[in-house]
């Protein structure tokens, strides 16, 4: 597939990447240095003014650079494009759909590039003839305008979210694989989605002390947490009919009910061999907690899981602790700590039958 010759996006109709923190801001600088057309739109000024004038850092493990990028707010674009990477938080996506869909090509697609289940919104606002779902997993963080630190290679998935692949999919696919050669074109989008949401929920839980992932995944005394937690997000994917991906070292069959623990401690031991070898130390929830103070995507990502379970009849005690938590971090009442941690773990214990409501 990746010989495939496709022609590249025109000066005219450039890839537009909405959204310049870690993930929108990695893509559009390696489009830009490979001379593909791309326009960044962003919300913060600093970093606008950065990408287009002294030029957009990319920095870290995997190799560092600088490349201009054209970029404005979004009060400033104008026009019509076919093509739009979404790469905003999850909790923004509505927000960033009142201001982009004026700008949408009637012919044109929205390409997801975030965490959660957003294609459902997109489809729901755009159409779902004009939503192709995206996968990313690649470690980076937004450090400051003009400078994204790139921490280590991950998976890269695209794929239609019907399931049937059509030229503008081996288009996207082949930008993609400018980025990440191993990129992967799939008829199976949700079952990557569902999977990440599992590791996901893992994530958010060792943004809840200040440890370094690796640290939280290799505890035995914590291992409960991480096997609860998989386990609340599998068996409400296997209660929608997905088949979810293993990403980045997570194992879902290790997670999904009736598999047996010894594949979830293998699993935790990748996970956690994985993330001693990356520069990438704290998840990007982590940062938005500890670091940048602001609020995380807990709600569209966990949340929404929760939600399903509840419509399906799963039950998600584990997963709604989590979320209360995390939103006790976000409005001061509890500190990043161990002993947060340590609430979200006696919950996880065998012996628990409630769940910790926020005070």
């Amino acid at each position: 597939m990746k010989g495939t010759q496709l022609s590249p996006p025109s000066a005219s109709d450039p890839v537009v990447v909405w959204g310049g923190g870690a993930i929108g801001g990695t893509l559009a600088a390696y489009w830009a240095r490979a001379g593909i057309p791309v326009l960044l739109v962003d919300i913060v000024p600093a970093h606008v003014e950065a990408c287009r004038t002294t030029g957009l850092r990319i920095e870290g493990t995997v190799e560092s650079f600088v490349q201009h990028v054209p970029a404005v707010l979004p009060e400033d674009l104008e026009g019509v494009y076919s093509r739009f990477v979404l790469a905003v938080k999850a909790q923004h996506t509505a927000a960033a759909l009142d201001r982009l869909l004026p700008h949408l090509a009637d012919d044109g697609f929205i390409l997801s590039a975030q965490n959660g289940l957003n294609e459902v919104l997109i489809a729901e606002r755009a159409g779902k003839v004009r939503t192709m779902g995206c996968f990313v997993n690649f470690g980076a963080d937004w450090l400051e305008p003009g400078r994204i630190l790139y921490g280590g290679r991950g998976e890269v998935v695209v794929g239609e979210i019907d399931g049937s692949p059509r030229e503008r999919t081996m288009e996207m696919y082949r930008l993609l694989s400018l980025f990440e050669p191993a990129a992967v074109l799939t008829d199976n989008i949700w079952g990557y989605l569902w999977g990440k949401l599992g590791f996901a929920a893992m994530l958010f839980a060792t943004s809840l002390n200040n440890d370094t992932m690796d640290a939280n995944f290799a505890d035995p005394d914590r291992f409960v947490v991480f096997d609860r937690l998989g386990r609340e997000v599998m068996a409400v994917a296997r209660s929608r009919g997905v088949a979810p991906v293993g990403i980045t070292g997570f194992d879902p069959a290790a997670f999904m009910p009736g598999a047996p623990e010894a594949a979830a401690r293998a699993c935790m031991a990748v996970l956690a061999q994985r993330r001693r070898n990356s520069a990438k130390k704290h998840s990007g929830f982590w940062r938005d907690l500890g670091v940048r103070k602001r609020r995380t995507e807990v709600n569209e990502l966990l949340g929404k899981v929760v939600e399903l379970g509840r419509d399906a009849g799963v039950e998600t005690p584990a997963l709604s602790t989590l979320i209360a938590l995390i939103h006790d971090i976000e409005d001061g009442r509890r500190e990043i700590s161990r002993d947060t941690f340590e609430v979200l773990r006696r919950q996880c214990e065998p012996s628990s039958q409630t769940t910790f409501a926020a005070q």
